[in-house]
């Protein structure tokens, strides 16, 4: 998947075409304030992410993802250790570090809406002043150069920093998949895909200069999410992720080493990394697209846990910020449920068995493969009630996102959602948000 299902099919994006643009040249985000002169609400949730990372120490298998700067103003390395985990479940429920926000304001805080076209709607700026949205997904239709695309992303900054915006001290989740190779919304790197690192003489030295070319890449025009890379372990040629080149290798400890010297040299340069397709769609045919219709992958359980999940161990360790769910129904696991929508996968296999405390979201909530799962704002409730902490409405329409939101906040009004779960993942949205290059 690549978010999507309007954009989700790699195709060769006009901007790179045969002579791919250089990078684009660094353009500042718009300046914010240095902590000691921030109001009390941006002091409260840098003191959040600190907590974060503090508490997850004193939780066996579990430590902290702080995202935060290094004092010479350079993104810090994060801290993790065996087991890569990001804060704690107690550090992260915590309601006092929130804002009063309305259920409005705090269902719209964990979607991430889309548009079309090269300038995003007045609605769409219009929900930002009003802190009713947590990021933006780009698509090749909304970028027509580095300069235009970063003054946009100007603009949603400036609505972001509204008075009228309880949350103008962190800034949006600005984002789009920059994987490599025909798999590019923006211009420039990382050129190679998947494939062709994992075939270089030094694999690992490619990973990790385009996991850089990536974070610089983005950073440049001011994203700070890629929704890369991409951990499938593909099983033949051909196959739904070889067909594009967008796996490593057909062996778990190649994809494994390779994703993880990414998500590092990413991470390193302030933009968060996202391992995707948890639990994996490595074992899907050509025709097998979430995207397109359902689909269900028959792999045993010992295959998904050996094959197809290793390579998150490692990501987790390294850090990775967020995890995508596949929208793939695996019966080892939840017998026709899609992941993303299975608190079995969501909760018992990547958060208890494996460990991740980072943040979740879901794949394309307009996927073909949720046709039997109803409207917009169903899936988005059936997504946060698994586990799903952002909820991805990439169809290119804002009013989609709106959709999504007033679902959420309906169902958490209601009681539909549990409160302290809900505010439990808004916590660690925010905590993300608080971590990255604002």
């Amino acid at each position: 998947m690549t978010s999507s299902a309007n954009d989700h099919r790699p195709q060769r994006p006009r901007q790179a075409g045969a002579h791919p643009a250089p990078p684009a040249p660094r353009v500042r985000r718009p300046g914010r304030a240095s902590l000691h002169a921030l109001p009390p609400l941006a002091v409260a949730l840098s003191a959040l992410a600190l907590i974060s990372c503090v508490g997850a120490a004193g939780r066996p298998g579990a430590a902290g993802q702080s995202g935060g700067r290094s004092s010479a103003g350079r993104p810090a390395a994060p801290t993790t250790d065996a087991s890569g985990s990001a804060g704690s479940p107690s550090a992260v429920t915590s309601p006092a570090a929130l804002p009063n926000l309305t259920p409005a304001q705090k269902a719209g805080q964990r979607v991430i809406y889309s548009y079309s076209g090269l300038q995003p709607p007045a609605t769409l700026l219009s929900w930002i002043r009003h802190g009713q949205v947590g990021g933006v997904i780009f698509f090749g239709g909304n970028i027509s150069s580095p300069a235009q695309i970063a003054g946009v992303i100007k603009q949603l900054d400036q609505a972001n920093a509204s008075a009228a915006n309880p949350l103008r001290a962190v800034p949006l989740l600005l984002m789009t998949d920059q994987e490599g190779g025909v798999v590019r919304r923006l211009p420039g790197r990382p050129f190679a895909s998947e494939k062709q690192i994992g075939e270089e003489a030094h694999p690992a030295a490619a990973a990790k200069a385009a996991g850089t070319g990536a974070g610089q890449n983005l950073a440049g025009v001011g994203m700070n999410v890629n929704l890369a890379p991409v951990l499938d372990v593909y099983r033949t040629a051909g196959d739904f992720d070889d067909q594009f080149g967008r796996s490593y290798s057909t062996s778990p400890q190649v994809v494994s080493a390779l994703g993880a010297d990414f998500i590092k040299a990413q991470q390193a340069t302030g933009v968060a990394a996202t391992a995707k397709h948890f639990p994996g769609l490595g074992a899907a045919s050509s025709t097998q697209d979430t995207d397109a219709r359902p689909v269900t992958l028959n792999v045993g359980l010992h295959a998904l846990r050996t094959i197809d999940e290793y390579p998150y161990r490692a990501a987790i360790a390294a850090g990775v910020k967020l995890v995508m769910l596949s929208w793939a129904v695996y019966p080892a696991l939840a017998r026709s449920t899609p992941a993303g929508l299975s608190s079995a996968v969501v909760n018992g296999e990547l958060r208890d068995r494996l460990g991740f405390r980072g943040v979740t979201i879901t794949d394309a909530l307009e996927a073909g493969a949720l046709q039997a799962f109803g409207t917009t704002g169903h899936r988005a409730t059936l997504a946060a009630r698994a586990g799903m902490d952002l909820i991805l409405c990439s169809g290119q329409r804002a009013s989609q996102g709106r959709l999504a939101r007033s679902a959420l906040a309906t169902a958490l009004s209601s009681g539909a959602l549990s409160a302290s779960v809900f505010d439990a993942a808004l916590t660690r949205v925010i905590a993300l948000r608080t971590g990255l290059r604002g």
